[in-house]
């Protein structure tokens, strides 16, 4: 079929890849523009550039979608179906209208649950056990057109949401090509997402990522692996952030103020008083220093009490 794809970002090189493999004509692969990436601020491609160009794929990087110029560019690519992976800017009407059967989007969620642009993050943050990956078709709203395809993933109480995202886009973009020629073919019968059932996640922020030790212990355990890898989870002592990259839940009748370092582990990280149960320190990365364990952090610090957090970063 003739395929026009959108996409960024290195796990949707994964469907970029299935289509090629699969046969499909991509008459065209629509990518973000360059942008400066690293400290030194490099002009950096998106990763599905690099694959698009390796492949003699053509590439168009407009700024946006909802130029008209842009549009008719599209148009006169004469695509039969498009195809989205988290390709960065919601399509407008004008775009949906391209192609006669539409856009199949790969979505890394159970639709109608955890749609918006952090559905992984979502999953993690609220402890689901099962998650998985939709082929859905697009509409004008966020996620919500009607279902093609769908495959369930247990979620681990490991899982952290930067591998779990390839590992979801791996599995769509298998689903993607099992799907699009039955659906080409009329064979599969979009279905309708019961809206009354569906949740919504927001665009992350660093500051979400800054850790209320008055929560549960459990709560700020997910932080740790729902925001990897970024903005990640992280705290403050004597003023400099101390991001929390692996922890884990240890049950306490401890009554410490929370934030409050309260002993070791059996392993010699530190232990942290939260609003429910202590948040084992077992691996952590202080501000421009390499990530080390919590019980390296804990005997580099020299202080008779350590409280964590933004409310003590002064003191």
């Amino acid at each position: 079929m003739r395929v026009l794809f959108l996409g960024s970002p290195s796990f949707a090189v994964h469907a970029l890849e299935a289509l090629v493999a699969a046969g499909h004509e991509i008459v065209g692969v629509v990518t973000q523009p360059d942008r400066p990436a690293g400290r030194a601020r490099r002009l950096t491609p998106p990763p599905v550039k690099v694959a698009a160009l390796a492949h003699g794929l053509p590439v168009l990087q407009p700024e946006t979608l909802r130029d008209p110029q842009v549009v008719a560019t599209l148009t006169a690519l004469q695509p039969e179906v498009g195809v989205v992976a988290a390709y960065g800017e919601i399509l407008r009407r004008a775009v949906l209208a391209i192609p006669p059967l539409g856009y199949l989007n790969i979505h890394p969620s159970l639709l109608p649950l955890y749609r918006g642009p952090t559905p992984v993050a979502g999953a993690i943050l609220a402890g689901e056990t099962v998650t998985g990956v939709t082929i859905m078709l697009l509409d004008p709203g966020m996620d919500s057109g009607p279902i093609l395809a769908q495959a369930v993933v247990d979620l681990p109480p490991t899982a952290r949401a930067g591998p779990l995202t390839d590992q979801l886009f791996q599995i769509g973009a298998e689903l993607l090509v099992q799907t699009l020629p039955r659906y080409a073919r009329g064979e599969i019968e979009p279905r309708p997402q019961d809206h009354s059932q569906a949740t919504v996640t927001k665009m992350l922020k660093k500051e979400d990522g800054c850790i209320d030790w008055s929560l549960p212990a459990l709560m700020i355990e997910r932080m740790t692996r729902a925001y990897d890898p970024w903005p990640g989870a992280y705290t403050f002592w004597r003023g400099q952030p101390l991001r929390i990259i692996t922890a884990a839940v240890v049950a306490t009748t401890a009554m410490a103020t929370p934030g409050t370092v309260i002993g070791r582990s059996a392993g010699g990280n530190p232990l942290v008083q939260t609003g429910n149960d202590a948040l084992e320190l077992v691996e952590v990365q202080p501000a421009s220093r390499r990530p080390m364990s919590g019980g390296a952090w804990l005997a580099g610090i020299h202080a008779n009490e350590i409280r964590l957090g933004e409310v003590v970063q002064e003191q």
